[in-house]
C-alpha cells in the first residue's frame, strides 16, 4: 500500500485549512446510509455527543435499520482522534493505542498521514493489524439530502488483516467530505474489496463494502 500511496490523487479547490471543531453536549447528526449491491441494506445512523471533558469526547453512535439495530459509544482523546471506535464496518468498537487518526486537524489542503494499527480481535485472541493512509484534497460543493455544503474531500486507503485464515486483508478505498460549518463529515464513499487465501495470482477481488454514507439532518449542542 505504501508505493500506491505515492500516486493517491485527491480533487478539490484548494482553500483555507479546517480547524478542529468545538463540540458541545447535544451536538447530533443524522446519516441515511446504505450498503451491498444489487439489495442494499440501509439504515439510519446517528452520532450523538453525550459529554465533553478535560479527559475527552463520548460520542453515542445509533443504527436503526431492518437488519441493523446497535448503539455504541466512540472515546475520543479530541476530535478527530479516536481511542475507541470503528474504522471499518460502522457498528464494530475497536480500541486504539496510540489513537487512531480519523482527521488530523487543521484539515490542510495536499496534507498526508499514515498510521499501523493493531488491536486486539477478541473472538480469536490474534491481533488485528490495520495500516493507514490518508491524503486531503480540495474543496467541493456536496449535494447531501441535509442541504448543499462547501466540504474538503479527504481519500483513504487501507489494508485491514483480521488474521483470517481464508482470506486475505481488506483492501479499502474511502472518500470522505468534511464541512466546516456542520463540524462533521456530510458524505463518505467506502469500497472494500479482498482475496480468498489459495486462489492464484488471478484470483478475483470479492467485494466486501459498497457503502454510502450521507448527512439527513443536524444540530448543533447549546
Amino acid at each position: 500500500m505504501t508505493a500506491m500511496s505515492g500516486c493517491v490523487s485527491v480533487g478539490g479547490t484548494a482553500g483555507p485549512p479546517a480547524p478542529a471543531p468545538v463540540w458541545r453536549v447535544g451536538e447530533r447528526w443524522t446519516y441515511s446510509a446504505r450498503d451491498g449491491f444489487r439489495v442494499p441494506v440501509t439504515w439510519t445512523e446517528t452520532h450523538e455527543v453525550i459529554a465533553v471533558a478535560v479527559g475527552g469526547i463520548d460520542v453515542r453512535v445509533t443504527l436503526r435499520g431492518d437488519t441493523i439495530n446497535t448503539v455504541r459509544t466512540e472515546r475520543l482523546s479530541s476530535p478527530g482522534m479516536v481511542v475507541s471506535g470503528a474504522v471499518f464496518n460502522n457498528d464494530e468498537t475497536r480500541d486504539f493505542a496510540p489513537p487512531l487518526e480519523r482527521y488530523r486537524f487543521p484539515l490542510t489542503f495536499g496534507a498526508t498521514w499514515t498510521q499501523n494499527l493493531r488491536n486486539l480481535n477478541t473472538a480469536n485472541g490474534l491481533q488485528t493489524q490495520i495500516n493507514r493512509f490518508v491524503r486531503v484534497g480540495g474543496f467541493e460543493k456536496v449535494v447531501t439530502p441535509a442541504g448543499t455544503f462547501d466540504a474538503i474531500l479527504m481519500r483513504t486507503l487501507m489494508s485491514v488483516d483480521e488474521n483470517n485464515p481464508f482470506r486475505w486483508p481488506f483492501q479499502c478505498n474511502y472518500e470522505t467530505w468534511w464541512a466546516p460549518a456542520v463540524g462533521a463529515m456530510v458524505r463518505e464513499s467506502k469500497v472494500a474489496t479482498y482475496r480468498e487465501r489459495g486462489d492464484s495470482r488471478d484470483a478475483i477481488e470479492i467485494r466486501a463494502q459498497n457503502m454510502t454514507v450521507e448527512l439527513a439532518s443536524w444540530q448543533r449542542g447549546s
